[in-house]
Order: structure tokens, then C-alpha cells, then sequence
């Protein structure tokens, strides 16, 4: 492996799906709020499952409006570690451009540090359940994502092996924002690759697998799975693209019950190799037709002029 991970794009980044176990218990999704005092959850997997099914199931959900017609999206960051504007621009563009929402809402919560070295998902995941806030609710569809400033504990410095980012449910995802400072840092001197590039290729590639990509609780119309890269796409070029070597590391079930699948590991140099010929054609880094179709088949909002030959 060369160096530093997968950055995602055209080579892509890590985590294929997990999945959460959830009550067995007859649960309304929306709580009762009391109008003198706001509702809150000292068990939001009891209260709140339908945030917590494995990833991909909430693909339609997402892109179509026949259950949610809104999204809510809660951007959890440690102090001095929230996304770049820009990043967080080209993020929601890439929503607006397949999802039918009709309204897309960014919450900010600045959290202060975990003071961990590395993270587990099972740690981040402990996160979550004590600082998220935002849950489905009436018409509104609610996503987490947490900047974490600590790396993950799955990756291996000796063999330059790193983790941008992951999804562990179907409305849960992490970004390990240092590990992406640190790997536009090493690169911008000598490249036009900046952070806010790497967080995006990151979010738009980890929200991919949101939408069920690839064969991740969305199916395929045309068989485009890797076959060494489980839920990643084998069209040269695509977001979805995984390519080179991998280092999956199983990560056992917590003690809630949640369980997640093993995270694929790729080396940063090739994604930034991949992120600069596309850069240099003023080409940015997409889904190909066939995740394209994939989408448009559970309610994506897919036109002519969005449409992309690879």
C-alpha cells in the first residue's frame, strides 16, 4: 500500500455497511413533545429506530419524498475541527442534485473533545447516543455525521494505511477530520488539492453508501459491484470506485447490540492522484451511470442533464 488512505472518490474510502439491531418493542418513531417542555430521549435506540437500521436501508428515504419530505442533517464537530464552508457547499449540492427534499436543514454542534488517541466505532458510536439531538420526526428525515479530531483505531501508520471516513448505520457517519488535515497538508504543497476537496470527496462518498450504494440495501440494475471491494463500484472513475489493496479489520458487536461490518482501508496517494486528473480536466469527482441507475431506481432524482457517460 502506498501511502495514507483513501480519501474516496474515483478510489474509494472505507466502510461498506453495518448494521444495528433495534427494539423488538412496538415503538412510534415520532415521541410525543409536550408544547411547555421539549422531549428528551434517555434511550433514542428504544425511542428513535428507525435512525438506527443498517446502512443502506434508508436510501428511498432519503432521495424520494413518499415517506420524509424533509432532511435534517446534525454536523457534530469537536471544537476546532468544523468543515470547511466550501466542503460543506459542495456537500449539499450533491444532495439537492439527487434528492427530491424539499428542504435540506444543516444543524451545527460544537462538541469538545473526546481526549481519545484513536476512536472505534464502537466508541464513536457511544458518542452519538450522548450528543445527538437530531432524530426523525412528523415529515423530517435526520442524518449525524461527527468530525471526530482523533484518527481511527483500525488504521495502521506502519503500513501508511488511514481512515477518512465510515458509515455505521443508516443515518449514522464519521469523519475523521484530522486524518484529512493531515493528508491535505501533506499534498497541497505539491498539488492543487486542498482540504475542502478531501472532506468533500469524503461526505459525498460516504453518503453514497447512504443511498444504499453499492449493493448496500439499493440493488443494482446492472451487476457493477467490485469483486474485491464489497459495495464499491468497478466503473473507472466513479465516486463509488474502490480500487487497489484493502485492509478489512473486524470490529466485534458493543454491548448494545450494535454491529459493524469490517472498514476498507486505501491508500491516500492514489485518491489524491485520482482527485488531480480530475481537477485538471475541471471534471469533479461523481457518481457514474451505473450508481446512477441504481439510485434513480428507488426514487433519485435523476434527469437528462445530469446523466454522465464514463
Amino acid at each position: 500500500m502506498k501511502k495514507w488512505l483513501y480519501l474516496l472518490s474515483i478510489v474509494t474510502l472505507f466502510i461498506a455497511s453495518c448494521s444495528s439491531e433495534t427494539s423488538t418493542d412496538p415503538v412510534d418513531d415520532t415521541p410525543m413533545v409536550s408544547d411547555d417542555e421539549p422531549f428528551v430521549s434517555t434511550n433514542p435506540v428504544r425511542d428513535f429506530p428507525g435512525n438506527f437500521l443498517p446502512t443502506g436501508d434508508s436510501g428511498g428515504d432519503i432521495l424520494a419524498n413518499d415517506n420524509f419530505t424533509n432532511l435534517e442533517i446534525q454536523i457534530a464537530f469537536v471544537e476546532g475541527f468544523r468543515p470547511t464552508e466550501e466542503a460543506m457547499n459542495n456537500f449539499e449540492s450533491y444532495l439537492q442534485e439527487f434528492s427530491f427534499k424539499q428542504e435540506i436543514n444543516v444543524v451545527y454542534t460544537q462538541l469538545d473533545s473526546p481526549n481519545e488517541e484513536t476512536l472505534t466505532l464502537e466508541e464513536i458510536s457511544d458518542l452519538e447516543l450522548d450528543n445527538r439531538t437530531s432524530y426523525n420526526s412528523d415529515d423530517t428525515l435526520a442524518i449525524y455525521i461527527y468530525f471526530a479530531d482523533a484518527p481511527s483505531d483500525g488504521d495502521d501508520p506502519d503500513s501508511n494505511l488511514v481512515t477518512l471516513g465510515a458509515v455505521y448505520r443508516n443515518s449514522s457517519m464519521v469523519i475523521f477530520a484530522q486524518t484529512i488535515r493531515d493528508l491535505a497538508a501533506q499534498f497541497s504543497p505539491i498539488s492543487s488539492i486542498n482540504r475542502s476537496d478531501v472532506e468533500t470527496a469524503t461526505l459525498n462518498h460516504e453518503f453514497g453508501h447512504l443511498f444504499g450504494l453499492v449493493n448496500l440495501g439499493t440493488a443494482m440494475v446492472n451487476p457493477h459491484e467490485d469483486e474485491e471491494a464489497a459495495n464499491h463500484c468497478n466503473v473507472e472513475g466513479c465516486l463509488m470506485r474502490a480500487e487497489l489493496q484493502f485492509s478489512n479489520t473486524g470490529l466485534k458487536a458493543s454491548a448494545k447490540g450494535d454491529i459493524y461490518a469490517p472498514a476498507c482501508q486505501i491508500t491516500g496517494h492514489d485518491i489524491i492522484k485520482a482527485l488531480q486528473t480530475r481537477k485538471s480536466n475541471a471534471e469533479t469527482v461523481d457518481l457514474d451511470t451505473e450508481c446512477r441507475l441504481d439510485i434513480e431506481a428507488i426514487g433519485a432524482r435523476i434527469t437528462s442533464s445530469t446523466a454522465k457517460e464514463y
